[in-house]
């Protein structure tokens, strides 16, 4: 695309680093010129909010893979910068150059990342980290272009009209701190609700290409060589078809990439405004499983063994007014209900849509015996941490914590020392608390960890194990339930204001427990999350 020109002479500029030949006033040339900066801030930052979020989905821990993601980013910003100094003589070709390639890289980056998790992800050795891989791989690329993007960006802008360097660069950066403004609200508020990731980032690679490619051709395109010129714009063009083509076939893609992960019996599958939920069987006689955010939460292989772990050791004693914390598929609510002298049972979960499907598809409302048909049940959609802020002391005789396993970086805080004291704060003073805290033998520390913190609260913990066939809870995507990454227990926590009697059917479980304490640990708190 740049093609070579005869050396300059010692103490001379080269012809193209003179002023711009525009077709426009300079004062309209600058002020494209920022144009073009917002638009592709505003590009760049959505590259990055989409790896991240992308990536806390399919790999778990999103503080982890926030940190992965911005620390490689910057770095490779830097050397970016560094490199892109050899192009500044040829600044118009090589910014074209640099936006064909990052709308390519960054517009696809979602769909090679999803189909790599899709179709290697469960995979064992080196493949297991294929996505990690190119998580990192992704970011580095992406820094690498958007760091080359200023120092070119500022050649253009002097070459428009000469101006003191901090002028320059104060201009340079405003319009690219606003342009990654309305990069980091559109994100969230428009691409992902609207569009979902895929389609959203492959739009933004297509704005990206549209507005570096009219930059450089409207504005500067006399600084490049005919040829040139008719390269870049084969470039933008053949970028622009096979964004197009990915967008044509991104339908299909999810779907082939859904059944991969899933299996070929998705029967409902859709992305509220908090998760993606997915079913699968639930007819013909095929075990249902419910799958929030790709992890399996849902089992109806072993559901029952869970669900009857979970709530009854909480249940032998006081269980007239019952909370129940998650659990929007209303198993462990059909199990408190089992149980005679139960006057109320206050449901609460952040995701209506799950409650919607545990009400009206059959076959999960048949699971849970239709238990939202209960006039004793009560249903409050929003998070579990506020409602216990809210909760009058004493109101309940049995709180169940039927929420995701704590290495889940979002439901750290329902972990923590602070969350524990609500829960203790709503408990009549015989009340029990029981907690769902992850498997056992895959994650010894995390259990014992929310053994530590139940205790820091102010209650006296009894934990327990139980062995099931697969656990419907992994802290990462779970898909088949006899693989090696499936954990074989489920780890549990039961506590109350006083010392806990336990109960002979409960002695073995507790023992099991105990065989893999590990001691000292210390409580996890909002400010110090241990998990």
């Amino acid at each position: 695309m740049i093609e070579p020109h005869a050396p300059a002479r010692p103490g001379t500029q080269p012809p193209w680093a003179g002023p711009a030949r525009l077709p426009v006033r300079p004062g309209t040339g600058r002020f494209l010129v920022l144009a073009g900066v917002f638009v592709c801030a505003a590009c760049g930052l959505v590259y990055e909010l989409e790896l991240v979020a992308l990536a806390s989905y399919l790999i778990g821990d999103s503080v982890t893979q926030a940190s992965v993601v911005l620390s490689v980013m910057v770095f490779a910003m830097g050397i970016g910068s560094l490199a892109a100094k050899r192009l500044r003589w040829h600044a118009a070709a090589g910014f074209g150059a640099v936006e064909a390639a990052l709308a390519l890289i960054g517009g696809c980056s979602a769909m090679a990342l999803y189909a790599v998790f899709a179709w290697t992800g469960n995979w064992g050795g080196l493949w297991a980290q294929g996505p990690r891989c190119l998580l990192v791989a992704f970011s580095l690329a992406i820094g690498l272009l958007i760091g080359a993007e200023v120092p070119l960006l500022m050649e253009l802008i002097q070459r428009i009209r000469r101006q003191d360097a901090g002028g320059a660069v104060a201009d340079l950066f405003a319009a690219d701190y606003v342009g990654a403004l309305v990069g980091g609200l559109a994100f969230p508020f428009l691409l992902l609700p609207f569009l979902g990731q895929l389609t959203g980032t492959l739009l933004t690679g297509t704005v990206n290409v549209v507005a570096g490619g009219c930059l450089v051709l409207g504005l500067f395109r006399r600084d490049l060589t005919r040829r040139g010129r008719w390269l870049l714009v084969l470039a933008n063009l053949t970028v622009l078809g096979l964004l197009a083509s990915a967008a044509v076939l991104v339908d299909d893609f999810e779907r082939a990439a859904r059944h991969a992960v899933y299996g070929k019996d998705v029967r409902v599958a859709l992305q509220t405004d908090v998760q993606e939920v997915v079913l699968t069987g639930g007819d013909h006689g095929r075990p249902l499983d419910l799958f929030l955010d790709g992890r399996l939460r849902v089992s109806q292989r072993d559901e029952r063994r869970y669900h009857e772990a979970l709530v009854d050791p909480a249940m032998d004693g006081p269980h007239a007014r019952v909370l129940v914390l998650g659990g929007g598929d209303g198993l462990a609510a059909r199990d408190v209900l089992r149980h005679r002298g139960v006057r109320r049972v206050d449901i609460v979960e952040l995701d209506a849509e799950v409650v919607q499907l545990a009400r009206h598809d059959s076959a999960l409302a048949a699971l849970n015996d239709h238990v939202y048909g209960d006039p004793r049940v009560h249903v409050t959609t929003g998070d579990a941490f506020d409602l216990l802020r809210r909760v009058h002391p004493g109101t309940y005789d049995v709180v169940v914590a039927d929420l995701p396993d704590p290495g889940i970086t979002a439901s750290t805080k329902l972990y923590s020392q602070e969350f524990y004291g609500l829960a203790r704060r709503a408990l009549t003073e015989r009340g029990r608390l029981v907690v769902h805290a992850g498997p056992v033998a895959s994650r010894r520390r995390v259990f014992w960890t929310v053994v530590s913190t139940v205790r820091s609260a102010g209650l006296h913990p009894v934990p327990y194990r139980v062995g099931g066939r697969a656990s419907g809870f992994a802290a990462g995507p779970d898909r088949t339930a006899g693989t090696s990454r499936s954990p074989r227990d489920w780890g549990f926590v039961l506590a109350a204001r006083g010392v806990v009697p336990v109960e002979r059917g409960l002695r073995s479980d507790v023992r099991a427990a105990e065989r893999t304490r590990v001691a000292g640990l210390p409580a996890s708190t909002l400010v110090h999350p241990r998990y």
